[in-house]
């Protein structure tokens, strides 16, 4: 049940239900959502009476029959556009329904456990689930560990480790465990869990029009009503000017031609595909499986200036490892390897499973079994800041091997009355510099040296920091590393600014200072504390592996839970403002070209002479043949535009990480220069067509 759906936009199935839905469209309760094409389709319905009227009085017109056909389709083709971008939604969602099972859940009721279906769970009830049990709703896991799959929601099949306690903790409905057990509460209502809430975003059933969307509907609005009564008073002038001419007033324009005037006029073509653009926006961030909660908040990222990235796991890759051994004066780089590989044998983490192996390859040293050692393993804690391990000696003695911060080592050396090297200081701070993790060894009151551990930069990520610059987005990188290691890992990455030993409050304060100086930001997260960060940033990204409150605290979810998702999120964005605006301009451009091009085709009889070709017939510049050809040459490209102009709406214009004001340059030079050729050369093509 993956979402990682690349839907075709030809896709059979698709167009015929696209095809349906144009029809059913016609609803003036759903038309008069997009008030340009309900203009349009006002102006069809008036033709098409009077086309039936003269068909009655015995004055059938085919010119008035043909307007009627073509503004007709003008409607359709743009339903059509919304529709099929609609249907490629739909078929996702489709898929999202087909592999959704109506699964059985195993509710806790004090001690006793009783058999229930999902759809009964309520808020707040305490479920139990075992391996092969499918997760029954949404909710979090307060009890156990055991590995999930998740490939019904992210399409990826290797499990995932859920417990209880940390930032792993939420679950998903319809997801399937498979080992251990665990205790769930459900944090959802039947009805509005994840994947329902999923189907209903992806199909675009609860989607509502952003502010911009709004702003830019209200403005299309003027432009129509401010043609409508341009267009209005076009009888008068021209009543005036075959008076003055002498010509008869039979030949004033008639309503069809004022109608079809008015549609070529008014900006039909982005009325048409404007709520296509913003579906689509939502199903591109869909392919790279990331939920928006709704189109403002992809809007948003387009718009946002500064991006807040933790370091780890976004900027580096997460896990440090151990690159050199360097030993202290007096200790040789074999001694010190040991020691370490021997304090690190009990150790899972990354880190420690890194020692062991650089010792062993580096130098040999082979790793033993910990039941071979007569040892006792010290964990890491928060408060001691070390690990290691007591190993006791055939004389009865004990000898302690510890490895951690410096700060902890020298502390413990000299508990032990040892005496700490200044060399090893200046080692630990320089490794800080340099951007690395010092890892100090000593046994018992004796400092044996440094193990570099280096958190390794994920390779390309500076190019797309840089890319970012280009856009004009300051970049943040947000560390509980000291100040040191955080400049070198900032310098090395490449990103803007930074945060060291930032707590939850610190970028909570952060983006508040970001907006009050009128920025917008975006953020990441996945812990309950990053909850608060979350909320507050314009764009908040939580991870599907983090907590139900991160997850309800943001706008966006990334099924992936891949924390360099934040840059595509930006980029789908950027992409699509910039459909958006590059189709405006085109659509207004065009609206100017066809001005230009009907107003003196439809003159040309004006103050005529005995060759029916009055002095305004100067301004034909494109020669068109006749009044009724060239309005009907630019009712037909009206119609054919918008079609044509679909699959850019739902791909979206070619992305290039560049400022604004050069995305504004390109814009006008591409589409706006474009959209004054085009409708030249194309009413120019049916006209030719027609006076055939």
């Amino acid at each position: 049940m993956s979402t990682k759906l690349n839907i075709s936009l030809f896709n059979k199935m698709i167009l015929i239900q696209a095809l349906k839905d144009s029809v059913s469209k016609l609803n003036p309760v759903i038309l008069i959502k997009n008030p340009v094409i309900f203009i349009v389709a006002v102006g069809s319905f008036f033709t098409t009476i009077i086309v039936f009227m003269g068909i009655i009085k015995g004055t059938f017109s085919s010119f008035n029959l043909q307007i009627a056909v073509w503004l007709w389709f003008t409607v359709l083709f743009a339903n059509f556009a919304e529709a099929i971008a609609e249907g490629r939604g739909k078929a996702q969602a489709e898929s999202l329904r087909k592999n959704r099972t109506q699964a059985k859940a195993r509710k806790m009721t004090g001690k006793q456990e009783i058999s229930i279906f999902a759809t009964e769970l309520k808020k707040g009830d305490i479920v139990v689930c075992e391996s092969g049990d499918v997760i029954p709703s949404d909710g979090e896991v307060i009890e156990g560990i055991a590995s999930v799959d998740e490939s019904a929601i992210t399409g990826e099949s290797a499990p995932v480790i859920r417990e209880s306690g940390g930032d792993r903790s939420a679950v998903t409905g319809g997801t399937k465990v498979i080992s251990d057990k665990i205790l769930i509460r459900i944090t959802t209502e039947p009805g509005d869990t994840f994947i329902d809430r999923m189907i209903a975003l992806v199909e675009g059933a609860k989607r509502q029009k952003t502010p911009n969307e709004i702003a830019l509907s209200n403005l299309l609005l003027g432009l129509s009503l401010i043609f409508l009564m341009a267009v209005a008073t076009l009888p008068a002038f021209f009543g005036y000017s075959l008076l003055a001419s002498g010509l008869p007033m039979s030949q004033n324009l008639t309503i069809p031609v004022l109608i079809a005037l008015l549609v070529c006029l008014i900006p039909t073509t982005i009325g048409g595909l404007l709520s296509a653009i913003g579906i689509s926006g939502m199903d591109r961030l869909i392919q790279r499986n990331v939920i928006a909660t709704s189109g403002r908040a992809i809007e948003a990222a387009g718009d946002i200036d500064v991006l807040l990235l933790d370091k780890t796991g976004t900027i580096t890759l997460g896990n440090r490892m151990a690159t050199n051994f360097i030993p202290a004066e007096g200790v040789s780089i074999e001694e010190l390897a040991n020691a370490a590989q021997i304090s690190s044998l009990s150790d899972e983490t990354p880190e420690g499973r890194s020692i062991v192996i650089l010792a062993k390859e580096k130098f040999g040293i082979r790793g033993r079994e910990v039941h071979q050692l007569n040892a006792k393993f010290i964990p890491f804690t928060a408060q001691s800041r070390m690990s290691g391990v007591d190993l006791n000696a055939d004389d009865s003695t004990t000898h302690r091997i510890r490895k951690g911060s410096s700060e902890a080592i020298r502390s413990f050396v000299q508990n032990n009355n040892g005496f700490y090297p200044q060399k090893i200081q200046d080692i630990v701070i320089e490794l800080a510099r340099q951007g690395a993790t010092p890892l100090v060894v000593a046994e018992d009151k004796k400092v044996l040296g440094v193990v570099h551990l280096k958190d390794i930069v994920k390779g390309g990520i500076k190019q797309r920091f840089a890319e970012l610059r280009k856009m004009g987005i300051k970049t943040v990188m947000i560390t509980g590393d000291n100040a040191l290691t955080a400049a070198a890992i900032a310098a090395e990455a490449g990103v803007d600014d930074f945060m060291a030993e930032a707590t939850p409050e610190d970028k909570l304060n952060r983006i508040r200072e970001e907006q009050a100086s009128g920025h917008l930001v975006g953020m990441i997260g996945d812990g309950t504390n990053d909850a608060p960060a979350l909320a507050q940033a314009d764009i908040g990204i939580a991870m599907n592996t983090g907590t139900q409150a991160a997850r309800e605290a943001g706008n966006m979810v990334d099924l992936d839970s891949n924390p360099t998702k934040l840059i595509e999120v930006v980029e789908v964005g950027k992409q699509l403002l910039m459909t958006r605006g590059a189709l405006t301009t085109f659509s207004i451009a065009n609206d100017v070209a066809k001005y230009f091009a009907i107003i003196p085709a439809i003159a040309i009889a004006l103050y005529s002479g005995k060759n029916g070709a009055g002095p305004l017939s100067a301004f034909n510049i494109m020669n068109l043949g006749s009044p009724q050809s060239a309005i009907l040459s630019a009712v037909i490209f009206n119609a054919v535009i918008i079609i044509l102009l679909v699959p850019l709406a739902l791909k979206g214009v070619r992305y290039h990480p560049v400022s604004a004001n050069a995305a504004l340059s390109r814009n006008l030079f591409i589409f706006g220069l474009g959209g004054v050729i085009v409708p030249f050369i194309g009413i120019k093509l049916i006209d030719m067509i027609i006076n055939l």
